[in-house]
């Protein structure tokens, strides 16, 4: 019988507070924390990840327990658990900042809809970011919806002389933000249209692209759009992995985290 291996347990939750919620489109919601418990989050590298707990469908917000590979409640249960990006942390307050992207039905997008100040939650972080090297001159930044705060964050890291490449992929121009300003930066926005698989949007710009032999790509959306990105940048493109990050961030059919 194969032994499972434990995984390293993540940081603890620190329970806060909803201080401000602010619609930023129709589908996008920035979402602020508060609390004593903030007190000494480190917000990691940019686009680095934080697990968000909601209650359960009753109001309650149980912590759970770390088994060694995953977050269970007492009764075996899994808990409402999604990932998002730290736009942002102010120490003094403290405060801590991240976006939630709507998707119709789903516990996160259910909860984000009634959130308001005073509503209990918890947060564990961080996880793992971009390291960026500051003397790298050119980037490809693509992603869908889901992607939207990671980008933002990455793109307003990046080495002022870099060149960089935006391609983003939104459901309509509604959904379209004004993202940082960067002095060699180019954003090109794609509207997924009806019966289009999502990322398709993202793949065919992406094979279209003359890439630079240096650039450096990080990528985030669909699972399997961002899957046959990865086939393409290294099977077609001949990039080394030390040039590329590529991450799925949600499933067709599933909830999303953003």
């Amino acid at each position: 019988m194969t032994a499972i291996r434990a995984r390293r347990e993540p940081p603890e939750f620190r329970v806060v507070e909803v201080a401000r919620v602010k619609p930023r489109t129709r589908y996008l919601t920035r979402v602020t924390f508060s609390g004593p418990a903030l007190e000494g989050f480190e917000v990691g590298l940019p686009a680095a990840s934080v697990r968000l707990l909601l209650p359960s469908l009753a109001g309650e917000l149980v912590l759970p327990t770390w088994n060694g590979n995953e977050f269970l409640l007492v009764d075996g249960r899994r808990p409402l658990i999604r990932t998002l990006t730290p736009l942002a942390f102010d120490p003094d307050l403290p405060e801590l900042d991240v976006e939630i992207v709507r998707h119709g039905e789903g516990p996160l997008s259910e909860w984000v809809d009634r959130a308001a100040p005073g509503d209990v939650v918890a947060v564990s972080g961080t996880g793992r970011g971009y390291a960026i090297d500051p003397t790298d001159r050119s980037f490809l930044l693509v992603g869908d919806e889901s992607a939207l705060p990671a980008i933002s964050v990455v793109l307003a890291a990046l080495p002022p002389e870099a060149s960089v490449k935006v391609v983003m992929e939104v459901r309509n121009s509604d959904a379209q933000i004004d993202l940082p300003l960067h002095g060699g930066a180019s954003v090109e926005w794609h509207i997924l249209g009806g019966g289009v698989d999502p990322g398709q949007a993202l793949f065919d710009v992406a094979i279209g692209l003359h890439l630079d032999p240096e650039v450096r790509v990080w990528a985030a959306g669909e699972a399997a759009a961002m899957q046959r990105l990865r086939r393409h940048v290294f099977d077609e493109r001949g990039l080394v992995r030390s040039q590329v990050v590529i991450r799925g961030y949600w499933k067709t059919g599933r909830d999303r985290s953003s």
